[in-house]
């Protein structure tokens, strides 16, 4: 998966007069320098590049993790976001030394190079596999928060149903459909990851004024005297409450996952140089995120935490506006996700190339290629999740499976593959215990989601 043509390292680092990308990986343009729409670029900054991978990580999962510490306890839940984070950053260090190491600009590319062309077409089908069934959980969640849902014959009203009541034109169908049009269509045309800094900027924002809230009203209640002290250690009374605490593995294992972007955030880089700090600055930001949603979350609802925090947020708050405020926090959710699908949109488009056309042009270069592929996706996303919402069961075992493999099992086994010999022993050891974490995760999450399917009456399947 080499190529013959490669600029040397120390003029790599300026993108301004060519931009150097692997010729056969199919998960990114080949040669930009062709397209005449990417004359004028010159090169990402720092910042977009931060955002966009920032709204990469920071997605539904957010919303999980206050109930991992209910279960873990606050001091134990915290120190393992921190570890994760760390361990998400030794993922990526991976990718990128082993990229610059086999000249590959892409994760295709550096799959490919490392473990031959079926290594890469398995990464290609697990984007396939992780990002529709996001994106369609992230369309299904939409439809419930701006417009409700039912459940085992309970009607839970959505924002717009309780603002004008019920009509024609606030129906699940017809908003996403509004949405779909509005908003992720044009936002899935562009050609550059690069284009969509600022509604990744704006997407950070409203994950922002969701904690902003949270922590605000944690703060009212605090002063009020009406919130108990949260539970700093995890309440571990037999052998079920301890096979309990690994429950929320998959939730932590996945919380980071952003791998699939990386490449794409580095290609446009205007210094090469900038992405291992980028990755730092996005993980340290999402760490902050995460930490301050987690403790206020928990703080805010204690043992009442639903697996969803959302879905706490359409009781009695028992502050003056609560409903104001439930709906503030719902809407900033519900645009929030509308921002992140065309940043996981991306990578997704560019896998789906790469699977049906190996051997073609790159993407960007072909506007009728580009525009089946996106039509064609968006679609199958847009009726899976108005006519199958029960496939959020299905992607809760395909999901979690395919996201800790490109976090986690793919890095991993590029380290002990150790094509081109610069993997030291601390290397090996460490990308062991990221698989035999991954595989642990794995086994935790399909035999926790089956017993859940199995119990949960038929007919009532996990709403968000």
């Amino acid at each position: 998966m080499t190529i013959g043509d490669i600029t040397p390292k120390k003029e790599r680092k300026s993108r301004r007069s060519k931009h150097v990308v692997d010729e056969k990986a199919p998960l990114l343009p080949k040669r930009q320098d062709e397209d005449v729409g990417y004359d004028e670029f010159n090169g990402a900054s720092f910042t977009g590049a931060v955002f966009n991978l920032s709204t990469t990580i920071v997605g539904a999962g957010i919303m999980a993790l206050p109930a991992t510490m209910k279960v873990l306890g606050l001091i134990l839940g915290i120190a393992m976001i921190i570890f994760m984070a760390f361990l998400t950053d030794a993922s990526i260090e991976f990718l990128l030394r082993f990229s610059r190491a086999g000249k590959t600009t892409s994760y295709g590319g550096l799959m490919g190079d490392a473990l031959g062309k079926y290594g890469r077409i398995f990464l290609q089908i697990c984007v396939l596999v992780n990002n529709i069934g996001v994106l369609i959980v992230y369309m299904i969640i939409i439809g419930d928060v701006l417009s409700g849902t039912s459940s085992s014959g309970v009607h839970h009203a959505g924002v717009l149903e309780g603002w004008f009541g019920e009509h024609w034109w606030n129906g699940r169908t017809f908003v996403l459909i509004v949405t779909t049009l509005g908003i992720f269509s044009p936002l899935a045309c562009f050609k550059r990851i690069d284009s969509l800094r600022f509604t990744s900027a704006l997407s950070v924002a409203l994950a922002v004024v969701f904690l902003v809230i949270t922590v605000g009203i944690a703060i009212v209640k605090l002063i009020s005297g009406t919130i108990l002290m949260p539970r700093l250690l995890p309440d571990v009374t037999d052998l079920t409450s301890f096979w309990k605490l690994f429950t929320v593995v998959p939730v932590l294992v996945t919380a980071y996952i952003c791998h699939y972007n990386v490449h794409s955030i580095d290609n446009e880089l205007e210094d090469s140089s900038q992405i291992r700090p980028v990755v730092r600055t996005a993980l340290a930001l999402c760490s902050t995120v995460y930490i301050m949603t987690s403790f206020f979350g928990f703080l805010l609802f204690g043992d009442a935490t639903l697996d969803d925090v959302l879905a706490n947020f359409d009781t009695d708050l028992g502050i003056p506006y609560s409903s104001l405020l439930n709906d503030a926090v719902r809407v900033s959710y519900a645009a929030h996700l509308m921002l992140v699908f065309p940043i996981v949109f991306f990578p997704l488009r560019l896998n789906m190339d790469g699977l049906l056309f190996p051997s073609a042009r790159p993407l960007s270069l072909s506007n009728t290629r580009f525009a089946f592929i996106t039509a064609g996706l968006i679609t199958a996303i847009f009726l899976g999740a108005n006519y199958i919402p029960s496939i959020w069961d299905a992607f809760q075992f395909t999901g979690a499976t395919a996201a800790v493999c490109l976090g986690f099992i793919f890095p991993a086994a590029i380290a002990l593959r150790d094509r081109h010999f610069i993997a030291t022993k601390k290397d090996k050891i460490l990308a062991i215990f990221m698989i035999v974490l991954a595989v642990f995760s794995n086994l935790v999450a399909i035999y926790s989601d089956a017993y859940a399917l199995f119990k949960k009456n038929p007919g009532a399947g996990p709403r968000a």
